[in-house]
């Protein structure tokens, strides 16, 4: 029998695919079944108009024979199979696809069978086959014909057809595994452990049962009794043929088959979390772009969860077969939290069946699948305030990251899901904030500092306070970005209570307290020689309630940002200040102490100086450079 040549073109292109389009020598399985299983449909398919089939859907298998000693692993259908031409179209000339002819002869039919899904379209993944195995054979018979063919190739140096008994319709693809190497133990893909994990991980929801034998331990009585006249017991293996996937998907069944404690039970199963999620979305879209999906937020947020290998994210599916297992073309960064899956059979799969040709199917299903994400989470905020607060906990971070990304381009889509405090126990949206305000406030105040308590004790937070209106609290650098991104909420404005000129000042009261400095600038040029080059201007204040003196800054660099840039990676980061801003409160005594120094002791308003500018630097929350000086320096003054 004569060995037949792939065609130039073709004999590249196996190379390539042995060597290069998968990344993975795992999902050759995959493949292989996948391949199977699209044989079975059309058997299937044409079963509905043919009653000399003779299968009833209960009928279809796909079976699983791994052969340690032949160093074998069959997968055998009862599908359509393959007559000599087919061999010859479908597996002498890669990239010729079976299934993408039978895609198309039904998609001209219009037909309407919506039982019948297509995954391979390219022709190629079979030949997967071949970076695990050093040998593949295909016997086959076509249903409706009487003889048998065998197709055998080694590889790139071509195949044969030959004709062959088959006492059955359908296909077995028997694949010679590799010898073992240092770098991969091919005889693993013989083992039964290893084929049921991949069938799990790949085909779990392929829609035709896989079969396979599987030893299991079972106990048995012996027949002898123990001196207390109880029977005695043994252990022995037996083998079982056993169905390894789960074939119907909880996602393809419909909201009267399967409950929300159900798609919870499968979510706590799935993703080893003992925690009930905060929100569960369950989509059945059809349209330009038809999708099922199954998607959950955590209830909390687990260490190193949404990290490098650990990020689970959600996983992609098409027709129940697994596509990739960490989606991040789904949805962006801000919702990464998200976990669960997508099922399509509108997507576009490359060669490899591992990316996309093009995304815009998975952009059409990503936007849908955004919008309904944040509508669960809005749901949430209004009818269980205290478990989104919980939410917002564990992943607030996610959304202020994505509001400060790109420039602030997604700001609009989230900035109603941010939270916000206005005391230590309560929290607003800045929808709600608005809602709040009295008519005649007309900003946002903030205050920023390490935590809510300390932001709440701040000089400048009196006036706001005093007027009766509220401030946000911010306790942390980044949420001092989110709202440089946001610049606006329904038309108010952002207003620093540490940094902006808080509008409560007439013209009139402005150029008095200018006045004021200037009246007072040798004191004040006194008072900066005497704290050092940390403070870049000395200036009075009246907006400093019952405290002597706070410190403020000027430019774009908060101290929250100080602090932040403080822990920053890189040496250059971890300089970058505050242009530092002492501010005195003309009202109080201790300004007054210090203003009587100054005229009588200068050496003593030095020492009082620096005081002021440690206390100023408490009450803002900076850290003290030397507490040991300080404490001798207060000492000094009894």
């Amino acid at each position: 029998m004569a060995k037949k040549q792939f065609k130039a073109e073709s004999k590249r292109l196996l190379d390539l695919m042995i060597n290069s389009i998968y990344t993975n020598k795992e999902i050759f399985l995959r493949e292989i079944i996948s391949n199977a299983s699209d044989a079975i449909d059309k058997l299937c398919y044409l079963s509905l108009t043919d009653d000399k089939v003779g299968l009833s859907r209960e009928d279809y298998r796909i079976e699983i024979i791994p052969d340690k000693e032949k160093r074998t692993l069959t997968v055998r259908d009862n599908g359509i199979g393959m007559t000599s031409e087919e061999c010859e179209n479908n597996l002498g000339v890669i990239a010729r696809s079976g299934s993408y002819k039978f895609k198309d002869e039904m998609d001209s039919e219009k037909s309407q069978a919506e039982d019948i899904s297509i995954i391979g379209q390219f022709g190629v993944g079979f030949y997967s086959a071949f970076m695990v195995a050093d040998e593949v054979t295909v016997i086959t018979r076509k249903y409706g014909e009487e003889q048998g063919v065998m197709w055998k190739s080694s590889g790139a140096d071509g195949y044969t057809v030959s004709p062959c008994d088959k006492e059955s319709v359908g296909t077995d693809v028997i694949m010679h595994i590799k010898a073992d190497t240092e770098e991969e133990i091919y005889g693993s893909y013989l083992e039964v452990w290893k084929i049921k994990a991949l069938v799990k991980k790949y085909s779990d929801y392929v829609r035709w049962p896989i079969k396979m034998d599987v030893e299991h331990q079972e106990r048995f009585e012996t027949g002898e009794k123990d001196d207390e006249g109880k029977p005695k017991f043994d252990y022995r293996m037996v083998t079982e043929n056993e169905t390894i996937n789960s074939m119907v998907p909880i996602w393809q069944r419909s909201k009267s088959e399967v409950t929300d404690d159900d798609c919870i039970a499968f979510y706590k199963e799935k993703h080893r979390d003992s925690k009930d999620p905060c929100a569960l979305v369950r989509i059945n879209a059809e349209g330009a772009v038809s999708y099922k999906a199954l998607l959950f937020v955590p209830g909390e947020e687990h260490e190193n969860a949404f990290m490098g290998d650990n990020k689970e994210g959600i996983t992609l599916y098409s027709n129940g077969v697994m596509i990739m297992e960490k989606c991040d073309k789904l949805v962006h960064d801000y919702f990464d939290f998200v976990r669960g899956v997508v099922d399509s059979p509108d997507l576009s799969l490359n060669i490899s069946r591992e990316l996309l040709q093009h995304d815009r199917q998975l952009r059409i299903i990503g936007q849908n699948l955004e919008k309904r994400i944040k509508g669960e989470l809005e749901k949430l905020m209004k009818d269980d305030r205290p478990k989104y607060e919980e939410f917002f906990k564990n992943f607030g971070v996610h959304l202020k990251c994505g509001v400060c990304d790109e420039y602030g381009r997604y700001k609009d889509f989230l900035r109603d899901l941010l939270l916000f405090y206005t005391s230590e126990d309560r929290q607003l949206s800045l929808k709600e904030y608005v809602a709040n305000m009295p008519e005649s406030q007309t900003r946002i105040y903030y205050a920023s500092s390490d935590s809510v308590k300390h932001a709440m004790s701040l000089p400048q937070c009196e006036q706001v306070r005093s007027r009766g209106y509220e401030l946000i609290y911010l306790t942390s650098p980044l949420d001092e970005m989110v709202l440089e991104s946001l610049r606006e909420q329904e038309g108010k404005s952002f207003c620093n209570v540490l940094t902006d000129d808080l509008g409560f000042e007439t013209e009139e009261e402005k150029k008095a307290a200018e006045e004021q400095n200037v009246e007072n600038k040798d004191f004040l040029d006194f008072v900066k020689e005497a704290v050092g080059e940390d403070i870049v201007k000395v200036r009075l204040s009246n907006n400093l309630g019952s405290q002597p003196c706070c410190l403020t800054t000027e430019g774009g660099i908060t101290l929250e940002m100080e602090k932040y840039f403080r822990h920053g990676p890189s040496e250059e980061m971890r300089k970058i200040k505050a242009n530092r801003v002492l501010e005195l409160n003309p009202q109080h005594r201790a300004f007054q102490v210090l203003k009587e120094a100054y005229e009588k002791d200068q050496e003593k308003a030095k020492k009082l100086s620096l005081v002021m500018a440690r206390l100023a630097e408490m009450i803002s929350g900076v850290d003290i450079e030397d507490p040991a000086a300080f404490v001798s320096l207060v000492a000094e003054m009894f």
